[in-house]
């Protein structure tokens, strides 16, 4: 995979996690909490700047009520 496609992957997967957050009308600190990770994380998520494991999808997933 070519690194365009690497960050066209992070940002969609960040734009789909905003939207579910957004959804529920939780913060970027709510979300962090209920997953158990740092809010900076998940604002760089949802950006597009990190890619996160599956264990951190999985918690994401989680604590958005929805599935992976």
């Amino acid at each position: 995979m070519k690194e365009n496609e690497r960050s066209y992957v992070k940002w969609l997967f960040g734009r789909a996690v905003r939207k579910r957050r957004r959804e529920l009308d939780f913060s970027q600190e709510d979300l962090a909490e209920r997953a158990g990770l740092h809010r900076n994380y998940i604002s760089d998520i949802e950006r597009g700047d990190r890619n996160p494991s599956l264990e951190s999808i999985q918690k994401l997933a989680k604590a958005l009520d929805t599935r992976i």
